[in-house]
């Protein structure tokens, strides 16, 4: 791929809901670059590492003020 392919890439990938598409499109569609195949595969798994680690340390936070706020009176 040529670094103006890149470019569009990421740059496709920068718009919300649009990037998540087409990393889906371009991870499990057939016919791409394989370069950016797995280049999406990985994107899509970065995605999936972080938002779960931010599920947990909402979880994690959430039960501490939920704990702290319970016997007040």
């Amino acid at each position: 791929m040529r670094t103006s392919d890149w470019f569009w890439t990421l740059f496709i990938t920068a718009i919300p809901i649009v990037g998540l598409i087409m990393l889906l499109v371009w991870s499990f569609g057939s016919g791409n670059n394989v370069n950016k195949s797995n280049w999406a595969k990985a994107t899509l798994l970065w995605i999936l590492v972080v938002t779960a680690f931010y599920v947990m340390i909402l979880v994690i936070f959430g039960l501490s003020f939920l704990s702290m706020g319970g016997n007040s009176y």
